[in-house]
């Protein structure tokens, strides 16, 4: 018994569900411990952006030949455009077959939409492609770094590693420096997780306490809609994708459960960017794939987020009997093809590109976004799971694709032959056996360096 609730995983799962019964059974009280959940998402922010961008330049720096960055970026790019599409036009069927809003008979003049006010404000502010592109520049590395903005973290880091790679020997102290403090920093996230099993208590303690299980029901057929696919998703489109990529959907999943669970608790999918990149590299994906492609999937391939949004879209359309054509509802998938990219792990960033995507449609009512209130935290929680399950799968199958993955330690890693304390080790920032194991990926032909 002492083994098995040793398990972190074991024991966030313990206390979600504690976190639920008190927060059903006393729910003033259970909504005083948000502190805690909000403690871990903050901890795991401090070093979400240092660890981005020492691992993005480490992998750049120690790329043998540059070509390969933009050949991986590039198939990186069209894999995050192709599965995020699919997740949208997913999403768009499920609720035309399922209707979870038809027969409300919403009025929605006379929604009180004061309680997205402050979203719809935002949505307010136009951004087109041009301000996309100049918002990719920092104004300062610091304030790129200190807002942990990962778009703009991404294009320093990159020209940092391109730099680094291009002045060869003389950049060996920095990127030496940037290994050790890689080390340290995962050292640090090892000591944060601990805790996870107290985030996961709080966060769902003051879910339940706050909008209690009367909201679920109300709205239980959405949210059973948006669980429904999202499991679709999984199972079908990246289960796909895990066999053509040569692993099994079902290992893997078993192989990152601790995460899985961590996400569960604290609907973020960022609270667990810097083990998960960890795992990867030690199932035998390179560590140059592994800085490149998660960091930049949080921003472009947002897959339970997609799913979210047509499905959110349609249900208000279908509550407030606004009718659309399929011409009007392949518009939204349109739109949100574009808006969906570079919103995911920034706090309230689905409402805000939700109302930003129903205000240029100027058709179904963005009031209509006060319906999903009451039940979006729940729902958070399959956007969550979704994105980090989305985003790791993609990061092997980009390695098949540019032949960066050691598919002999990746099938060794997923059954369960490896020693289960090297998985240990690289929670306590320790990871020289893994290191041992890892070879030269061969990349296209070209060589990059584990």
């Amino acid at each position: 018994m002492r083994r098995f609730f040793g398990k972190l995983y074991v024991q966030v799962l313990v206390g979600v569900f504690a976190g639920a019964a008190l927060g059903f059974f006393m729910p003033n009280t259970g909504s005083d411990f948000k502190p805690l959940g909000d403690i871990f998402i903050k901890l795991i922010k401090m070093v979400f952006a240092p660890i981005i961008f020492a691992t993005v330049v480490l992998g750049i720096a120690r790329m043998e030949n540059m070509k390969e960055l933009g050949r991986v970026g590039v198939r990186a790019l069209v894999y995050f455009e192709i599965l995020s599409t699919f997740a949208l036009a997913l999403g768009l069927v499920v609720v035309n077959v399922v209707g979870p809003g038809r027969g409300m008979n919403i009025d929605p003049t006379q929604l009180d939409t004061k309680a997205i006010a402050s979203y719809t404000a935002a949505s307010a502010k136009p951004e087109g492609f041009v301000d996309f592109v100049l918002h990719l520049v920092p104004t300062s590395v610091i304030d790129a770094l200190a807002r942990n903005d990962i778009l703009q973290i991404l294009v320093f880091a990159t020209m940092f590693g391109i730099a680094l790679s291009h002045i060869g020997p003389r950049a060996k102290p920095v990127v030496d420096f940037l290994d050790s403090f890689t080390h340290g920093v995962f050292a640090i996230v090892g000591m944060i997780m601990r805790v996870a099993p107290l985030a996961a208590f709080g966060a769902m303690a003051f879910t339940v306490g706050k909008y209690g299980l009367g909201s679920v029901v109300s709205l239980g057929k959405l949210m059973g809609t948006m669980y429904l696919t999202c499991f679709l998703f999984i199972a079908l489109v990246l289960g796909a994708i895990s066999r053509l990529s040569g692993f099994s959907l079902w290992k893997f999943l078993k192989y990152i459960k601790d995460e899985l669970f961590t996400v569960l608790g604290t609907s973020s999918s960022e609270s667990v960017v810097p083990q998960l990149m960890r795992k990867l590299e030690h199932a035998g994906v390179s560590k140059p794939v592994v800085g490149l492609v998660v960091p930049s999937g949080l921003t472009f391939n947002p897959d339970g987020q997609c799913i979210y949004y047509t499905m959110a879209a349609i249900f208000i359309a279908q509550a407030t009997n606004t009718p659309l054509t399929l011409t009007d509802q392949l518009v939204v998938l349109g739109v949100l093809m574009l808006t969906s990219k570079g919103s995911a792990g920034v706090t309230g960033s689905g409402f805000i590109t939700l109302a930003a995507t129903l205000a240029s449609m100027g058709k179904i009512p963005v009031a209509g976004m006060v319906l999903l209130l009451g039940v979006d935290r729940f729902m958070s929680e399959a956007r969550a799971i979704t994105n980090t399950i989305g985003n790791a799968v993609g990061t092997i199958a980009i390695g098949r694709w540019v032949g960066a993955v050691d598919r002999q330690r990746l099938a060794e890693v997923l059954d369960g032959k490896t020693d289960p304390e090297d998985l240990d080790e690289l929670y306590e920032g320790d990871d020289e056996a893994a290191n041992d194991v890892k070879p030269v990926h061969p990349v296209g032909g070209v060589r990059i360096a584990a």
